[in-house]
């Protein structure tokens, strides 16, 4: 289809060869034109009618490439071919089966297109197509009753129609058509669809390579973050065995018996030392915490402990030397 040039392909397309231009169908149009411009003059050129019909445009054929069924019907003429109304009472009287036609051409508003029968076969030869659709003979019937139904005139052709290869090589075989042909419109479509599947594919997929790469950007600062927070753990661990020396050195000067317990504890306590660095460097941050928590916990008690003893010693002091100074006055009374 080109334009809506139907009418001319639908006028090939019949006659399987290409017969009639635009310019050639233009020329048809304007000879009624003109004749019917003749019949109106009749009744007076000075007539209201006339000038009417003077001031119209043409009802055979516009700018767009439409043509009007008296030029189809005059350019077939040509060819000797007539056309009938399929649905007119005296075509209907005849009860002709439409498998025993040779062709049709069927209208609706400004669309024509060609039905015909090519060897044994039936064939669709619509120009919207993107190739002809096959007809079954059984299913012919209904496809015309359809198009009926649809809005369609349809047109019976009466005559013989030129020979053609395509109706010699049907003539001795048949084909069969395993997908049907998609209204050109739908495959421009479907082509359109399928590209823009295509491209929205690429786009996801670079999408997702941003993802990935935005991740992997999340990744390594969460990295550097850990570095950061590993490397103050590391200086905090560091603080805490010096002051945890210090204060192991402080209680083993005051507190000989509590020191061996404080320095066990700590020994405990203290991560050793491995090539590759401290065995506290390899633990979690968590497991850090809770291990100092802990730490400090038994420092808490050893301190408690170390604490009630000094108590109980001062209690026991206290009286004696309350003693020792009455005696010291009953001395000095009994020395006076």
């Amino acid at each position: 289809q080109e334009g809506s040039l139907c009418a001319q392909h639908c006028l090939n397309n019949l006659l399987q060869g290409e017969y009639f231009t635009p310019v050639e169908l233009s020329s048809i149009a304007h000879q009624l034109d003109e004749e019917e411009r003749i019949r109106m003059a009749e009744g007076g050129v000075t007539s209201e009618e006339y000038r009417t019909f003077l001031q119209q445009p043409s009802g055979n054929m516009d700018d767009s490439g439409f043509f009007s069924i008296q030029v189809i019907s005059n350019a077939l003429r040509v060819w000797g071919l007539e056309l009938i109304l399929f649905n007119s009472r005296e075509y209907q009287q005849l009860m002709i089966d439409p498998i025993n036609e040779k062709a049709f051409i069927c209208n609706y508003k400004e669309h024509w297109f060609t039905v015909r029968k090519l060897g044994q076969q039936w064939f669709n030869l619509n120009s919207l197509l993107t190739g002809p659709e096959l007809i079954s003979d059984t299913y012919l019937a209904l496809f015309l009753a359809q198009l009926q139904q649809e809005g369609y005139s349809i047109f019976v052709i009466r005559g013989n129609l030129p020979d053609c290869e395509a109706e010699q090589i049907l003539r001795i075989m048949r084909v069969e058509q395993r997908q049907r042909p998609r209204l050109i419109g739908e495959e421009a479509a479907a082509h359109m669809s399928l590209q823009r599947s295509v491209e929205v594919g690429q786009g996801l997929e670079e999408g997702i390579v941003d993802e990935d790469e935005e991740e992997l950007r999340r990744a390594l600062a969460l990295s550097r973050q850990d570095m950061e927070v590993e490397d103050e753990e590391a200086d905090l661990r560091r603080a805490i065995q010096l002051s945890m020396l210090g204060t192991s050195n402080t209680t083993e000067s005051s507190h000989g018996g509590t020191s061996q317990t404080a320095k066990s504890t700590q020994a405990q306590d203290v991560p050793s030392q491995t090539p590759g660095g401290t065995q506290s460097e390899k633990l979690s941050a968590e497991e850090l915490r809770k291990r100092r928590q802990a730490y400090f916990d038994r420092q808490s008690q050893q301190q408690a402990q170390s604490t009630s003893p000094q108590q109980n010693s001062q209690g026991t002091g206290r009286p004696e030397s309350e003693k020792g100074s009455q005696a010291h006055d009953m001395d000095t009374k009994h020395a006076q």
